[in-house]
């Protein structure tokens, strides 16, 4: 299939937020800095036909996948193209974490969707995250009124003089988590270093905890569409009690107050990030699936 497949670059944003704003996507792997930031793992390459965006990953040490298509042209088509296009490149040609709106309308008589559990993404109430009200967030609420108490701290908004300052906070959180010796975390590592190079070319917000005078916890996320924001990248001083809590809380009620929701991304299926998404309750998941032929 002759179809000119390119890698993303900054460059590119203009046509992928203009598919975007067309249509809007639910799933958290669409957007264009999410894309852009993990080039260095997942090697995004996009292509244009009849007014749909198509998107292929290809992970490091994995078969290539196609990500659901975007824009106004037919879907199917899109599907189909997408799944020819991969045959040449893996045994199993699959389109994976297509949302559920979007697998609502697929024909079924020639795909097959499968739930993909451990790709579906959290979404919250924003107010939830704000306000922390009720007894089912008690404990949330005593973590961050105890940090409060605890520590002198500052909240920052990211901008174009505290950049560095994220910088050396990411480097500082490698060296205690030893990046250097967990590929995951060295990807992770490459991706945030890109979009905070990138942070006056791209769209998301940022914000930090400054406690003591030292940055100890940041956040980055971007709209997702009109009601929704995602938060891509969350990091704290796991030796801050209540840290974490903190840095949800003050991202949330200083960057996304408009937002209805928050979608705050998938588990992996790992059990102890599965327990702590859950810890704050969402309001509903985004469900995912991987598309394939009958």
């Amino acid at each position: 299939m002759n179809l000119d497949f390119k890698p993303v670059n900054i460059e590119d944003k203009a046509i992928f937020n203009r598919y975007f704003k067309e249509d809007p996507p639910e799933i958290s792997e669409l957007t264009f800095t999410n894309l852009f930031m993990w080039q260095c793992l997942y090697h995004p390459v996009w292509a244009e036909q009849d007014n749909t965006l198509l998107v292929v990953i290809n992970p490091d040490g994995s078969s290539p996948y196609g990500l659901q298509p975007v824009g106004r042209g037919d879907k199917q088509k899109a599907i189909e193209t997408l799944l020819t296009y991969l045959e040449g490149k893996t045994d199993m040609p699959e389109i994976k974490r297509a949302g559920e709106g979007f697998v609502n309308n697929v024909d079924r008589t020639r795909f097959t969707c499968t739930p993909d559990r451990d790709n579906s993404d959290y979404v919250y109430q924003t107010t939830d995250l704000i306000n922390l009200s009720g007894r089912k967030y008690h404990r949330k609420k005593n973590h961050l009124n105890q940090f409060k108490k605890s520590y002198e701290y500052e909240y920052r908004k990211l901008d174009a003089d505290l950049v560095e300052c994220f910088i050396n906070m990411q480097e500082e959180w490698c060296k205690m988590r030893e990046c250097v010796e967990n590929p995951t975390l060295l990807s992770e590592d490459y991706a945030v270093r890109r979009a905070l190079i990138h942070f006056e070319e791209l769209d998301y917000r940022g914000g930090a905890i400054i406690v003591n005078g030292r940055m100890e916890a940041f956040s980055l996320g971007e709209p997702l569409n009109l009601d929704t924001a995602v938060i891509h990248i969350e990091k704290a001083n796991p030796d801050i009690p209540g840290l974490y809590t903190a840095i949800n809380q003050m991202f949330t009620a200083n960057a996304w107050p408009d937002k209805g929701f928050i979608n705050r991304e998938q588990d992996l299926g790992i059990d102890g990030l599965r327990k702590a998404k859950e810890s704050y309750y969402p309001h509903h998941m985004v469900n995912k699936y991987t598309i394939t032929r009958i």
